[in-house]
């Protein structure tokens, strides 16, 4: 678990935003709008609060997937659903999946007011300034519903970490596939086989961004990372910590505590509920130190 309390904290809210992405009714819900099945309803779900924007705005802003994927669903997508549309279709999918996964006594339960009270205010310190993905998030009206309210401020906390994320990346002089190759060589990301797949590069550039962290020497023969490779990646992750640390810090010790607990107790629940695929992640035996 990692060490700082702000750090704990969004470790364990992530995988409440991100289960909607392995959701089997993403599908069924995006293609009833309109939409395609598969890549289009991620990139149009999530892209969606920007506006109908091109692939390029996407591209930028999601970094690691291959650009040539990215333009094989937008801007194609907005002209099969609006991101008016879009964005409505993406919070009822998040209530429909989490209600699924929790159970109906959880979703509805005093803890999921009491997180989602903490979260927003939470959220509420973010700022937008270079925070383009999140700003963009951020303009939506917040749900009502304790459940979906909930659910955007993690949104919110994620995609503002994001955004700082890839400043520290550009800093570090890695490209999307730069950044994606060496993160799941710490073991703690997606398998490479997935990670490969579910970003769009073939075989040949993913080979290619081997050779050159090997170059850097960031990577190894056997495209483990050097110590290097592991310094920049701790180095990343600690700076994109730093700068994600605004909104945690605006709670006080016992209410970040709380929010952390309650959102390891649903994490764990939605896990054992079987939120994510067991093969777009390394087993732990075989994640790397």
């Amino acid at each position: 678990m990692p060490s700082s309390p702000s750090r704990r904290c969004h470790a364990v809210l992530d995988p409440l935003h991100s289960l909607i992405y392995f959701a089997p009714e993403a599908d069924e819900a995006f293609t009833e709008g309109g939409l395609r099945p598969g890549r289009m309803n991620y990139f149009a779900s999530r892209a969606a609060p920007m506006g109908a924007v091109s692939a390029g705005v996407v591209t930028a802003t999601f970094y690691n997937f291959s650009p040539d994927l990215v333009a094989r669903h937008i801007p194609r997508a907005w002209t099969l659903a609006s991101p008016e549309d879009i964005v409505r279709t993406r919070f009822q999918l998040a209530d429909k999946v989490l209600r699924r996964l929790l159970g109906d006594d959880v979703a509805s339960s005093p803890e999921i007011e009491e997180a989602a009270s903490l979260a927003k205010r939470a959220a509420a310190s973010c700022a937008p300034q270079g925070r383009p993905l999140y700003a963009a998030h951020a303009g939506l009206d917040y749900p009502s519903e304790p459940l979906t309210s909930l659910w955007h401020s993690i949104t919110l906390l994620r995609e503002f970490r994001g955004d700082g994320h890839l400043a520290v990346l550009l800093d570090a002089q890695l490209s999307g596939l730069d950044a994606l190759i060496s993160h799941q060589a710490t073991g703690k990301g997606f398998t490479p086989e997935f990670a490969q797949v579910s970003r769009g590069w073939s075989a040949e550039l993913w080979a290619a961004g081997i050779a050159g962290l090997q170059q850097r020497g960031l990577l190894d023969d056997t495209g483990g990372l050097t110590e290097a490779g592991k310094a920049l990646r701790q180095d990343i992750e600690d700076r994109t910590d730093e700068l994600a640390r605004a909104p945690y810090d605006s709670l006080d010790g016992a209410d970040l505590a709380r929010l952390t607990e309650i959102g390891l107790s649903l994490t764990r629940r939605v896990q054992a509920a079987g939120a994510f695929p067991a093969q777009a992640f390394p087993a732990p035996a075989q994640r790397r130190n």
